[in-house]
């Protein structure tokens, strides 16, 4: 479904944040891009979804290049408190992106208060985003770009502003609504735990300009449970393989060699 080519990305003063990144992600499944800080993770996002261009290479999808926003793609920022208007009520911010797609009022607000539902804050329709805890905002963003029915959703460090319980809960709801929902989803996290709890796939992102250094298949059972899974050997391996990765250190045993995007 989506397909990124030798991609590359300057800034005008001569800094590289990503060079030559290829990786492929097939339709329905979710995969997590991780590295430190200052490696790419928010650019190549960005350029994936047509909101900067790329210096060199190509993003393509359903095989056919992004020029601009998609679109069948929303973006979940991690910034949720400056991504709602908090004049609107939590109804009107979740559907005021549908007008794009052409809805009459009724069926805006019909479809609004379905992807409410579906995060739980069913409740909260005529409420404001300031009278609604930090999670709950989250959760709104959410269910906005759930009410656009993308194909293609990109969270970039969508959990990074919130306490650690809701951090959980919100990793639930992702993994409940993809399942629902069959959607592709391509996120950036920095938490390493996140990165292998949610994923089908973890991406390590190194270096300054970032490359992949890795692509980690992630063969975790469904339905994934934040104790049961995080307890698991599995999950621990996994854990502890992609932060050596993280960190430009070899996993543990036999020296690994990095796997590019062939995972």
């Amino acid at each position: 479904m989506l397909e990124i080519r030798g991609l590359t990305h300057t800034y005008p003063d001569g800094t590289a944040a990503v060079r030559d990144v290829d990786l492929h992600v097939d339709k329905g499944t979710l995969v997590s891009i991780v590295g430190p800080s200052g490696c790419g993770k928010s650019t190549l996002l960005r350029c994936v979804a047509g909101l900067q261009p790329a210096t060199e290479g190509e993003v393509l999808l359903d095989g056919h290049p992004i020029t601009g926003v998609p679109d069948d793609l929303a973006v979940v920022f991690q910034d949720y408190s400056r991504s709602l208007y908090p004049w609107l009520t939590v109804r009107d911010n979740v559907a005021l992106p549908l007008r794009r797609r052409g809805l009459d009022r009724p069926s805006r607000r019909a479809r609004a208060a379905e992807a409410l539902d579906a995060v739980g804050l069913a409740a909260a329709l005529t409420r404001h985003p300031w009278q609604l805890s930090g999670g709950m905002q989250q959760r709104v963003s959410i269910a906005r770009a759930l009410a656009f029915h993308p194909r293609l959703l990109l969270m970039d460090e969508p959990f990074g502003s919130v306490d650690a319980q809701t951090r959980e809960d919100l990793e639930d709801l992702v993994l409940t609504i993809r399942a629902a929902t069959d959607m592709t989803i391509l996120l950036v996290t920095h938490d390493i735990d996140e990165s292998v709890y949610v994923a089908d796939r973890v991406v390590i992102l190194g270096g300054t300009p970032g490359t992949v250094r890795a692509d980690l298949p992630i063969a975790l059972p469904s339905p994934r449970e934040q104790i049961a899974t995080r307890e698991s050997p599995a999950f621990v391996h996994l854990r502890a393989e992609v932060g050596r990765l993280v960190r430009g250190r070899p996993p543990a045993g036999e020296p690994l060699q990095d796997r590019g995007s062939t995972a």
